[in-house]
């Protein structure tokens, strides 16, 4: 299996920057005005441009305020507050403190779009703390 991440953004450039400043990403391929390709994650990230109220589903239109969906991107970092500040710094949201588990740290971000983000910092045996 293969797996491939695409994210609907409404402004492709600043997608671009944000991620590419945050994460570390680097552009690749592009595909015309509509999407790039951002790779430096384990699957590749698409950026696809549609524009907010464009039809997303046959009952919903793209909508990119804040939303909750059980699907989100967690990034793992070596060290939480310098990634942390460099997600701030490229335009993410922090959205909850910082908080220490068993098994790591986490912050929730948000980006313009209203996608979801979450910052891990793995302590100790990651989750195998906390596997049964």
């Amino acid at each position: 299996m293969h797996l491939l991440i695409n994210i609907d953004v409404s402004d492709l450039a600043a997608a671009e920057t944000l991620y590419t400043h945050a994460f570390g990403l680097v552009a690749a391929r592009r595909f015309g005005d509509g999407g790039v390709e951002l790779l430096g994650a384990q699957a590749p990230i698409y950026l696809l441009q549609n524009a907010a109220g464009s039809v997303a589903t046959t009952d919903a239109l793209r909508d990119y305020t804040r939303h909750w969906t059980p699907v989100h991107l967690d990034v793992v970092v070596e060290s939480l507050e310098p990634a942390l500040d460099r997600a701030l710094q490229a335009g993410l949201v922090q959205e909850t403190p910082i908080r220490e588990t068993n098994w790591g740290r986490i912050v929730r971000l948000a980006d313009p779009w209203g996608h979801g983000w979450c910052l891990l910092q793995f302590v100790n045996r990651g989750y195998d703390e906390i596997a049964t």
